[in-house]
């Protein structure tokens, strides 16, 4: 099965979008301040952004706090085409326990990492609806390390599930990765060195350990 370059889809979307001259709402899920950044800089050229801070599956939840504050500086700092404004949502690890369970030993980017691909994109999704955004997205495309056709299979399936639009992407083309190091660096933000799970957290130690 061919992969679908999602950025070229994107590209065509934002064109027409262009020559409409309109500026549709989006709906922003972001996992962190770092990965965020390109993201927020190049779509905010185009959509007016709220970013969904939701991200049960980071832990401990000093963690989930050190990143959440990362994120609301980020935004208040940093200068956009259009009006950028976050949405915040309560803590709830158990969200993540749940779909988690009896997938604890699955590899590093298989299918527990899906499934909550998948619980967060929902909630973005229902939240995107229920507020009447014209599109929800993701930042979780940009890293080099995150799957971005399952993350498109599974925004189009909640497209047709729910009936709110989702907007197709791969942020780490057009060296989108390479930008985001680069604006972490301008403002100084916390990188962490796992994706956030306590099961990411034990892959990163354990590669730590056997490389000394």
């Amino acid at each position: 099965m061919n992969k679908i370059n999602y950025q070229k889809e994107l590209d065509k979307l934002i064109e027409s979008l262009k020559r409409e001259d309109i500026v549709p709402s989006l709906l922003l899920h972001s996992c962190c301040a770092p990965c965020s950044s390109y993201t927020i800089e190049y779509l905010s050229q185009y959509f007016k952004i709220s970013v969904l801070y939701y991200n049960p599956n980071i832990s401990p939840i000093e963690e989930y706090e050190k990143r959440k504050a990362e994120q609301i500086r980020l935004i208040n700092e940093m200068e956009t085409a259009n009006p950028v404004c976050i949405i915040d949502c309560d803590y709830n690890y158990t969200d993540f326990e749940e779909i988690a369970k009896g997938y604890e030993d699955c590899r590093e980017g298989g299918e527990r990492c899906f499934r909550c691909y998948e619980l967060r994109l929902r909630k973005t999704a229902i939240a995107a609806k229920e507020n009447a955004f014209d599109f929800f997205c993701t930042t979780l495309s940009i890293s080099p390390l995150k799957n971005s056709q399952k993350i498109n299979e599974i925004g189009f399936m909640l497209q047709d599930e729910l009936g709110v639009k989702w907007l197709p992407c791969d942020f780490k083309k057009k060296e989108g990765y390479k930008r985001s190091i680069e604006l972490s660096r301008q403002y100084n933000l916390y990188r962490q060195n796992f994706c956030g799970c306590v099961y990411s957290k034990h892959k990163t130690t354990a590669t730590e350990e056997n490389d000394e």
